[in-house]
């Protein structure tokens, strides 16, 4: 079965976010590429013209535009440990503008061109755009693995709650260690 690593809204916004589930982020990206399986990045991110009244996009109307990240940031960017690895022999980058990171991409196109069957999800934030895309991974016939050390969120009930509510009746949550060992 061929699987993708998503590694999902790495960007620095996030950062704060990111302190216990960036080691293992890295320790799966380094596991996916030295077993030539391929690694897919998402980056969040709103258009001027998204942010600017009336605004179209529902996320833009939830947080507003100060609470949007705007492209082309510092907030934007990829954080220094993930923005090497995405450069990497051309790892596809999606850009996206909601929580779903199916929606408005050609996310679904990559996945297909490169015959995954497997999409194994981790990054930010597990209970938004992490449980999100998972979700709609499954819904789109992937085995869907949500990996709960390498995801990070506002605060550990966030975390808990994205986590539970994708293993109850979705695909399963897995540690860094089982997907590991599970991908050998």
């Amino acid at each position: 079965m061929t699987s993708v690593l998503l590694i999902v809204d790495m960007q620095n916004v996030f950062t704060s976010m990111t302190t216990n589930c960036l080691p293992n982020i890295l320790r799966l990206s380094t596991h996916f590429k030295s077993h030539s399986l391929p690694r897919i990045f998402t980056q969040h991110g709103h258009t001027k013209e998204e942010l600017t009244p009336p605004y179209k996009n529902q996320l833009v109307r939830k947080w507003g535009p100060s609470g949007s990240i705007a492209k082309g940031t510092s907030d934007w960017e990829l954080m220094p440990d993930i923005a090497p690895l995405a450069a990497e022999n051309d790892n596809p980058i999606i850009h996206k503008n909601t929580y779903d990171a199916f929606i408005n991409t050609n996310l679904a196109e990559v996945l297909e061109e490169k015959k995954i069957e497997r999409v194994v999800v981790c990054g930010v934030m597990t209970d938004c755009c992490c449980d999100t895309t998972a979700r709609s991974a499954f819904d789109r016939g992937y085995e869907t693995w949500l990996v709960e050390d390498a995801c990070g969120t506002a605060n550990k009930k966030q975390h808990e709650t994205g986590l539970n509510g994708f293993g109850f009746a979705f695909g399963e949550v897995l540690k860094t260690e089982d997907v590991v060992q599970r991908l050998q």
